[in-house]
């Protein structure tokens, strides 16, 4: 049996971090390690959810799904001053500026 030398170039770290990580064909983010401390709890609470496995999956998840919420909230609330400033405000005459107490009702503070 010949062995045949390989035409291509040989893979380096360099060209591994240039790489795009794909499922199929789409490119998927890469996972960093990283170390950090969490309260006792939480990891308890996140491996009894997990079943025991999967556990750092599950924060992982979590993580993303606060930063959407966080992304979303921030969207809603540019979409909610966008049409604030694009319809006139209306004042009613007959509308105080402040509310009033309502004849026969007691006041309190």
């Amino acid at each position: 049996m010949r062995f045949v030398r390989d035409e291509y170039p040989k893979v380096t770290q360099a060209d591994l971090n240039r790489a795009a990580f794909r499922v199929g064909l789409k490119p998927q983010p890469r996972k960093r390690r990283v170390t950090i401390l969490l309260d006792t709890g939480l990891v308890e609470y996140f491996k009894a959810k997990a079943g025991g496995s999967g556990y750092q999956t599950l924060i992982n998840e979590t993580l993303r799904e606060a930063v959407s919420q966080e992304d979303l909230v921030g969207r809603l609330r540019h979409v909610i001053r966008e049409e604030l400033r694009q319809r006139p405000h209306r004042l009613d005459a007959r509308s105080p500026s402040r509310p009033t107490a309502v004849k026969g009702a007691a006041m309190r503070d």
